[in-house]
């Protein structure tokens, strides 16, 4: 089976915790949101981004989950974890976990 990727390396946007980008541009707050850490398989928010707020999408900061789901709908990185993961996607609630 493949490796799952989390946003960032799907993305490439180098804007990961430690990445090429990080120091200049900031650091996502996906890469070091520790409580979503294994959510969809990913390492920390990777794989959960559109319900992390804040997250640095399209090079600007994106809003809460409410606000900006919407155009995560027709993300191609969102599309693939749903493809990847299935019926199984956590979709929601970073704060209320699946068991």
């Amino acid at each position: 089976m493949p490796k799952k990727l989390n946003c960032w390396e799907y993305m490439e946007c180098g804007r990961e915790s430690g990445g090429p980008l990080s120091d200049i541009l900031s650091t996502c707050p996906v890469s070091m949101d520790t409580k979503a850490d294994g959510i969809n398989s990913g390492k920390n928010g990777g794989r959960i981004c559109w319900a992390i707020s804040g997250t640095l999408c399209g090079g600007d900061v994106q809003g809460t989950f409410a606000v900006k789901y919407q155009s995560c709908l027709s993300c191609k990185f969102y599309l693939l974890v749903k493809s990847e993961e299935g019926e199984d996607t956590y979709m929601y609630n970073i704060n209320v976990r699946p068991d």
